[in-house]
């Protein structure tokens, strides 16, 4: 009973306000504000308002809606501590454990991916050379050199 009168309040003092706002000639805003003082008279009218009225005071309804956030807290929880990383010895249901070489291949020092030369600086146009020193001719074969280190470094 409280609930209704109170949205038949607020819908009187919305429609108040349109008026105004006619008045004013700003019918958009009117129209629009005549709009939303509608809304609670409408739910009155169609039950919504008795409906969570009638749930809102009971504490069987406050005690579910506790233990469904309890839930969703509880789910939460875990799925951030599963995605962190498992525990010692934890392996999901599903996992293949990784063969021996595997695990040797893991223990070993990477190997260099690229040519020892191929991190060192390169005189481009712009720059000078040392003074008293001569630039070595290129020759063809110095263009693969380079190349050549990658593929007997991978055994190829």
């Amino acid at each position: 009973m409280l609930a209704e009168t109170i949205c038949s309040a607020v819908s009187a003092a919305g429609l108040g306000i349109a008026a105004v706002a006619a008045y004013r000639k700003r019918f958009l805003a009117a129209t629009r504000i005549a709009a939303y003082a509608l809304v609670p008279v409408a739910l009155v009218l169609t039950g919504v308002v008795e409906w969570v009225s009638g749930m809102v005071f009971k504490p069987a309804v406050w005690l579910g809606f506790g233990l469904l956030g309890l839930s969703w807290v509880l789910f939460m929880t875990t799925r951030a501590i599963e995605r962190r990383g498992r525990g010692a010895g934890e392996e999901p249901a599903g996992a293949v454990r990784p063969s021996k070489a595997a695990k040797a291949a893991r223990g070993r020092p990477a190997q260099e991916a690229v040519a020892p030369a191929a991190s060192a600086p390169s005189l481009g146009q712009g720059s000078r050379p040392q003074p008293g020193s001569r630039p070595a001719p290129a020759a063809p074969a110095d263009d693969f050199s380079d190349i050549e280190a990658i593929l007997k470094k991978h055994g190829i």
